[in-house]
């Protein structure tokens, strides 16, 4: 059957324009120029205006992300990293603790003969990046533009959008943080597994210079990390039993500094200031299936996971990495865009990851949340024991950088 006039063919379609939509595009410019491929993305958001760099001005409120050392060096073969660095904070050190026990990790760049075991990046000024980098490519974009309709045909996917366009994609990447419900129109199931908290996020002023140290802190309500950002501040992800953080959300600046003072100590000094908090329920969410003919699934979308291990847009960029380098030994053999012997070699490569990143950081929390009698003991031991294990510890460096594979 022919394909309708009003149809535009692409051999790639990217619905999500955000930090893995985005990341996608970027690892897609060889491919592009190479074999001239259609690719478009659709947002659902309206983009900022463009600005030159030399304007950007970061907002004490910015929320931001930490980027491992092995997702700046993929920054930096799509010849972004240059820029994105000039906003990035490097973790010099990562400091693991548990509140009111003794024992403590600490993970440093030295030991490896790195410069950084990671940076924190502001996640407006890495979209900037991205976007200006993308706007130099044969791309089409589609924004702002929802996919209202999204269906199997042969060769690809059918999609209908907002805007009144309908594109047909040779592959379609899912990479829209599986909040269009595109999966579910799909058919695609999820595992979701809720951890009944809720991440309390902000940034916070402190007394002291932080010297690149990212703190992980172990807490009877919940884990809280503390990223190192320009100047004397951090980003604070604290987690809370749900329904528990609405009375910190409702406190006043000094009452709020003063609980986290409480529950935090004062490894980073003396916390001066708050700005405006977030919160968002956690759980663990997995996909059942990353991939289809014609279809991949990335990002949030495929995997959710607790923000305190850091690891969650570092998986999905390799995840970018691994999937544009299958399709290119697929197109340099001649195979076809979508078909399931390309995408089932690309799941299949990012299985092992995948599992072991779960694994991770859902057994991190898991673990630090337990009460069983001599847990948290053992916990203790197990912190001052990895000081002292090099082999293992150089493991967990390893994992933290994002160079576990």
């Amino acid at each position: 059957m022919d394909t309708p006039a009003h149809t535009a063919t692409h051999d790639i379609v990217i619905v999500g324009g955000g930090l893995v939509g985005a990341s996608l595009g970027c690892a897609l410019a060889p491919l592009i120029e190479r074999y001239a491929l259609k690719v478009a993305i659709i947002e659902a958001a309206p983009l900022p205006a463009p600005s030159p760099q030399a304007e950007w001005q970061p907002s004490f409120d910015a929320r931001a992300s930490a980027i491992a050392a092995g997702s700046a060096e993929r920054f930096r073969r799509l010849g972004v990293w240059q820029a994105m660095r000039r906003e990035a904070s490097p973790i010099k050190r990562i400091h693991i603790s548990e509140r009111g026990r003794f024992g403590a990790t600490r993970l440093s760049a030295d030991e490896v003969n790195v410069e950084a075991l990671g940076h924190v990046i502001p996640n407006a000024w890495m979209g900037q990046v991205l976007h200006q980098r993308l706007a130099a490519l044969d791309l089409e974009w589609h924004c702002p533009a929802k996919v209202e309709r999204i269906a199997p045909q042969p060769g690809g996917h059918r999609l209908e959008l907002s805007d009144g366009s309908t594109l047909s994609a040779a592959l379609t990447v899912l990479a829209d943080g599986g909040r269009s419900g595109l999966k579910e129109q799909l058919g695609i199931d999820s595992h979701q597994a809720a951890y009944a908290q809720t991440a309390l996020i902000a940034n916070v002023g402190v007394s002291e210079p932080h010297r690149g140290v990212a703190y992980e802190r172990f807490t009877a309500e919940g884990p809280m990390a503390l990223l190192p950002l320009p100047g004397n501040a951090m980003e604070l992800v604290w987690t809370h039993p749900a329904g528990e953080e609405k009375a910190r959300m409702a406190m006043g600046d000094g009452d709020f500094l003063t609980a986290l003072q409480q529950a935090f100590g004062d490894r980073a000094g003396r916390f001066t200031r708050v700005g405006k908090r977030y919160a968002y329920p956690l759980s663990l969410v997995t996909a059942q299936e990353a991939v289809r003919p014609g279809l991949a699934v990335l990002g949030n979308a495929a995997h959710a996971l607790h923000p305190v291990a850091g690891q969650g847009f570092n998986l999905a960029l390799r995840g970018v990495t691994d999937l544009v380098e299958t399709l290119e030994d697929s197109l340099a053999a001649g195979g076809a865009m979508g078909d399931m012997a390309t995408l089932g070699a690309f799941d299949q490569r990012r299985a092992r990851d995948r599992r072991g990143v779960v694994r991770f950081s859902d057994g991190l929390i898991r673990l630090f949340g337990t009460t069983l009698p001599l847990l948290p003991q053992a916990r203790a031991a197990g912190l001052v024991g990895l000081n002292l294990a090099g082999p293992l510890r150089r493991d967990v460096i390893r994992r933290a950088m994002g160079l576990e594979r």
